[in-house]
């Protein structure tokens, strides 16, 4: 038998690590919940990812949650 420690409540799933803290992440700011879309090591890939994406209002945040750049949708 499987000990609970090892096994999620709702689901009866076999327990995993969380995944590894990334250092930077993108956050929609447009929701008003600060939804994260995407986290990476590379800041520079990040800044690429939200210029290429089509609308929406987006922050850049260090793993400390320190702002690091804004973007907006230019109309």
């Amino acid at each position: 038998m499987m000990s609970r420690a090892f096994v999620k409540e709702d689901e009866g799933q076999k327990w995993e690590a969380p995944a590894q803290a990334r250092q930077y992440r993108v956050l929609w700011a447009g929701s008003g919940n600060a939804d994260i879309l995407r986290e990476g090591n590379d800041l520079l890939e990040l800044l690429r990812w939200v210029a290429a994406r089509p609308h929406g209002q987006f922050e850049v945040r260090g793993q400390d949650g320190t702002l690091l750049a804004t973007v907006a949708e230019v109309a």
